[in-house]
Protein backbone atom coordinates (compact mmCIF):
# COMPACT_ATOMS: atom_id res chain seq x y z
CA UNK A 1 0.00 0.00 0.00
CA UNK A 2 1.37 3.40 -0.99
CA UNK A 3 0.99 6.19 1.51
CA UNK A 4 -0.60 9.24 -0.09
CA UNK A 5 1.43 12.43 0.08
CA UNK A 6 0.49 14.99 2.68
CA UNK A 7 -0.31 18.60 2.07
CA UNK A 8 0.85 21.20 4.57
CA UNK A 9 -1.33 24.14 5.54
CA UNK A 10 -0.52 26.80 8.12
CA UNK A 11 -1.97 26.25 11.56
CA UNK A 12 -4.85 28.58 12.38
CA UNK A 13 -4.97 30.87 15.39
CA UNK A 14 -7.81 28.80 16.83
CA UNK A 15 -5.81 25.55 16.47
CA UNK A 16 -2.65 27.00 18.01
CA UNK A 17 -3.49 26.80 21.77
CA UNK A 18 -4.26 23.06 21.73
CA UNK A 19 -1.30 22.38 19.39
CA UNK A 20 1.02 24.36 21.68
CA UNK A 21 -0.05 22.43 24.78
CA UNK A 22 0.24 19.07 22.99
CA UNK A 23 3.68 20.02 21.62
CA UNK A 24 4.83 20.98 25.13
CA UNK A 25 3.52 17.70 26.56
CA UNK A 26 5.31 15.68 23.88
CA UNK A 27 8.57 17.56 24.37
CA UNK A 28 8.27 17.21 28.15
CA UNK A 29 7.90 13.43 27.83
CA UNK A 30 11.30 13.28 26.12
CA UNK A 31 13.21 16.12 27.82
CA UNK A 32 12.22 15.10 31.36
CA UNK A 33 14.04 11.76 31.41
CA UNK A 34 16.94 13.19 29.38
CA UNK A 35 17.52 15.94 31.96
CA UNK A 36 16.42 14.12 35.09
CA UNK A 37 13.37 16.35 35.58
CA UNK A 38 10.14 15.43 37.29
CA UNK A 39 7.08 15.32 35.06
CA UNK A 40 5.92 18.70 36.39
CA UNK A 41 9.38 20.27 35.95
CA UNK A 42 9.64 18.92 32.41
CA UNK A 43 6.21 20.24 31.44
CA UNK A 44 6.97 23.68 32.88
CA UNK A 45 10.31 23.75 31.03
CA UNK A 46 8.63 22.68 27.78
CA UNK A 47 5.91 25.31 28.08
CA UNK A 48 8.47 28.05 28.79
CA UNK A 49 10.62 26.95 25.86
CA UNK A 50 7.64 26.96 23.51
CA UNK A 51 6.67 30.48 24.66
CA UNK A 52 10.27 31.65 24.24
CA UNK A 53 10.55 30.28 20.71
CA UNK A 54 7.04 31.34 19.66
CA UNK A 55 6.40 34.65 21.46
CA UNK A 56 3.79 35.67 18.87
CA UNK A 57 2.42 32.16 18.45
CA UNK A 58 1.99 31.10 14.84
CA UNK A 59 2.70 34.67 13.71
CA UNK A 60 6.26 34.54 15.10
CA UNK A 61 8.72 35.52 12.38
CA UNK A 62 10.67 32.64 10.78
CA UNK A 63 8.59 29.99 12.55
CA UNK A 64 6.36 27.82 10.42
CA UNK A 65 3.76 25.55 11.97
CA UNK A 66 1.72 23.40 9.64
CA UNK A 67 -1.08 20.90 9.90
CA UNK A 68 -0.42 17.87 7.69
CA UNK A 69 -3.46 16.79 5.70
CA UNK A 70 -4.34 13.75 3.64
CA UNK A 71 -7.47 14.20 1.56
CA UNK A 72 -8.31 17.27 3.68
CA UNK A 73 -8.13 15.24 6.94
CA UNK A 74 -5.47 16.13 9.54
CA UNK A 75 -2.93 13.35 10.15
CA UNK A 76 -0.22 15.28 12.00
CA UNK A 77 1.71 18.50 12.30
CA UNK A 78 5.12 20.03 11.73
CA UNK A 79 7.08 22.97 13.20
CA UNK A 80 10.16 24.32 11.43
CA UNK A 81 12.26 27.36 12.25
CA UNK A 82 13.61 29.03 9.11
CA UNK A 83 15.43 31.85 10.91
CA UNK A 84 18.96 30.56 10.35
CA UNK A 85 20.93 29.45 7.32
CA UNK A 86 19.82 25.84 7.89
CA UNK A 87 16.16 25.36 8.88
CA UNK A 88 15.54 23.34 12.03
CA UNK A 89 12.66 20.95 12.69
CA UNK A 90 11.43 21.53 16.23
CA UNK A 91 8.54 19.09 16.06
CA UNK A 92 7.02 16.54 13.75
CA UNK A 93 4.09 14.53 14.99
CA UNK A 94 1.70 12.01 13.55
CA UNK A 95 -1.67 11.84 15.29
CA UNK A 96 -1.80 8.74 17.49
CA UNK A 97 -4.70 7.25 15.49
CA UNK A 98 -2.71 7.64 12.25
CA UNK A 99 0.63 6.12 13.30
CA UNK A 100 2.08 3.18 11.43
CA UNK A 101 0.65 4.26 8.07
CA UNK A 102 3.72 6.03 6.65
CA UNK A 103 2.57 9.55 7.44
CA UNK A 104 5.73 10.39 9.40
CA UNK A 105 7.76 9.78 6.25
CA UNK A 106 5.23 11.71 4.15
CA UNK A 107 5.37 14.68 6.54
CA UNK A 108 9.17 14.68 6.48
CA UNK A 109 9.21 14.58 2.67
CA UNK A 110 6.73 17.47 2.57
CA UNK A 111 8.98 19.38 5.01
CA UNK A 112 11.99 18.82 2.77
CA UNK A 113 10.05 20.00 -0.27
CA UNK A 114 8.84 23.11 1.53
CA UNK A 115 12.38 23.97 2.60
CA UNK A 116 13.65 23.44 -0.97
CA UNK A 117 10.87 25.74 -2.20
CA UNK A 118 12.12 28.38 0.24
CA UNK A 119 15.63 28.04 -1.23
CA UNK A 120 17.28 25.98 1.50
CA UNK A 121 19.81 23.24 0.76
CA UNK A 122 19.85 21.46 4.15
CA UNK A 123 17.51 20.64 7.01
CA UNK A 124 18.48 19.93 10.62
CA UNK A 125 16.70 18.22 13.50
CA UNK A 126 17.41 16.75 16.91
CA UNK A 127 16.23 13.36 18.10
CA UNK A 128 16.50 11.84 21.55
CA UNK A 129 18.76 8.80 21.60
CA UNK A 130 16.10 6.37 22.79
CA UNK A 131 13.55 7.38 20.14
CA UNK A 132 14.44 4.43 17.94
CA UNK A 133 11.35 4.76 15.73
CA UNK A 134 12.24 8.33 14.76
CA UNK A 135 15.93 7.49 14.37
CA UNK A 136 15.03 4.67 11.99
CA UNK A 137 12.84 7.01 9.95
CA UNK A 138 15.49 9.72 9.75
CA UNK A 139 18.20 7.20 8.84
CA UNK A 140 16.00 5.82 6.05
CA UNK A 141 15.47 9.35 4.71
CA UNK A 142 19.23 9.99 4.54
CA UNK A 143 19.75 12.14 7.65
CA UNK A 144 23.18 11.73 9.22
CA UNK A 145 24.48 12.34 12.73
CA UNK A 146 26.25 15.70 12.95
CA UNK A 147 26.79 15.73 16.73
CA UNK A 148 26.14 13.35 19.57
CA UNK A 149 25.64 13.87 23.28
CA UNK A 150 26.24 10.94 25.60
CA UNK A 151 25.63 10.18 29.28
CA UNK A 152 26.53 7.48 31.77
CA UNK A 153 24.55 6.79 34.92
CA UNK A 154 26.79 6.66 37.97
Amino acid sequence: MTTPPVQLRPITDSEYPSWSERAAETFAAWIGPARGLTADEALEFAREETKRLLPQGPATENQRIWIALVRDEPVGNLWISTGSRVPFIYAVEVDSSQRGKGYGRAIMLAAEEECRRLGHKQLDLNVFGDNTTAIGLYDSLGYTVTSQQMRKAL
